[in-house]
């Protein structure tokens, strides 16, 4: 595409950037977070430490000679080795930073520490809070609403995840100062925040009720955050099966721990297990969902693309035809729209048919916004986003998380 040529790939050396910001303070405090989160060996503590000089101030090298992986990292990486850490695309970057803070922790490796979840404490304090309480009793409330309306607030529980406040909230402002087709009763509390794009109709044009007639329909989702993210998602995925707009659903998780919260088949059990504990609407969800996992209605698969450097664009032919045929594939959260579109400095009027016209069948994301990509806007929006940014750069509502959207290619 020409476009390609006129949007930069995104990297750390900017001033002030927000990817700047993540190598340079939001990675560093991470390692001491994961420091302090388990009594490691002093071999850990000297990797730890390594790692965090190397990811300030030093240079990116390759991974150790026994390292499972090393030839496919020495593949990925040819170009970047030797160079800064804030000169190589985000992208890579990153990915490549937490599959070192693994090898800093042994993750990897033989010994005790083989397999242990460096996040893991953080995952399962959020999981056990009340807020998860709250969260799921609001299910309850939910039950009593019409069907439209349980459906929009599903989708929105999904979007919003990571948000105590709106978790389930029915209706969602846009980013013209409208409403969806959730409407707007009933709400307790604040407000969404506006999505600045809502293809929320064509998404659910795409799946159907399950008195349509068609062929069966397989829904994939692929998931971005454990916990107060994830179990969101699966009661979305609940919904799908249960409503008929999916005779089967393929939850797609990250083979190994990555991006801090990102959801593994351990977090995807833990998180059914959460839902089928507890009482009312949410316990009778997460057996349906722990009974689909049995029969095979909902499949959790974990390939290792998820947890590579590269945009969805690269994706190994094998995981291409798993979503060829799909009725829709569900792209979860930031991580995965940057993957999606490619991690670029798009305009954002660029065209997301366009950018997502490489991913196989229909794809759907949703997205709170936490980075600087964002593709698909109409220029109006993105003019009333930027005169209200308030920052200087009119850039802010790009990274805050207080916008999302539901943009969707059929």
């Amino acid at each position: 595409m020409a476009e390609v040529d006129d949007a930069p790939v995104i990297v750390c050396s900017a001033p002030g950037s927000f990817a700047r910001s993540v190598l340079a303070e939001r990675h560093p405090a991470l390692i001491e977070q994961v420091r302090d989160a388990f009594p490691w060996s002093p071999e850990r503590h000297r990797a730890l430490d390594a790692l965090l000089r190397s990811s300030t101030e030093g240079v990116i090298e390759p991974l150790g000679p026994h390292a499972h992986d090393r030839e496919r990292w020495d593949a990925w990486g040819a170009e970047h080795f030797g160079r800064s850490w804030f000169d190589v695309p985000f992208l890579w970057s990153e990915s490549y930073f937490y599959r070192l803070l693994l090898e800093a922790v042994g993750y990897f490796g033989p010994g005790p520490w083989q397999g242990i979840d460096p996040f893991a404490p953080f995952k399962r304090a959020e999981l056990r809070g009340s807020l998860v309480d709250d969260e799921l009793a609001a299910l309850d409330v939910l039950a009593r609403r019409p069907v439209a309306e349980r459906a929009a607030a599903y989708l929105h529980g999904s979007l919003w995840g990571n948000r105590a406040d709106l978790s389930f909230t029915v209706g969602s402002q846009t980013a013209d100062g409208g409403t969806d087709a959730g409407g707007t009763e009933e709400r307790s509390g604040e407000d969404p925040p506006p999505l600045v794009a809502d293809d929320s109709e064509v998404l659910w044009s795409l799946l159907p009720t399950g008195d349509s007639p068609g062929a069966a329909r397989t829904v994939h989702v692929i998931a971005d955050n454990s916990g107060r993210e994830l179990i969101p998602d699966l009661v979305l995925i609940d919904h799908l099966l249960e409503s008929g707009r999916a005779d089967d659903v393929v939850l797609h998780v990250k083979p190994y721990p990555y991006y801090v919260s990102d959801a593994t088949m351990a977090d995807a059990v833990d998180c059914a297990r959460r839902l089928a504990q507890a009482s009312g609407e949410a316990g009778e969800a997460g057996r349906r969902l722990w009974a689909a996992m049995g029969d095979g209605r909902l499949a959790v698969r974990a390939h290792g693309f998820f947890c590579a450097p590269f945009p969805y664009a690269e994706m190994p032919d094998e995981l291409r035809r798993q979503f060829d045929g799909a009725a829709l594939t569900i792209v979860k959260g930031d991580l995965n729209y940057r993957r999606l579109v490619g991690d670029r400095l798009w305009s954002p009027t660029a065209s997301f048919a366009g950018l997502t016209a490489h991913f196989p069948g229909p794809v759907a994301a949703l997205r709170t916004l936490k980075s600087d990509v964002i593709v698909g806007l109409e220029p109006r929006t993105v003019a009333r986003l930027e005169d209200a940014a308030g920052d200087g750069t009119g850039r802010a509502w790009r990274t805050s998380g207080t916008h999302g959207l539901v943009q969707v290619r059929t």
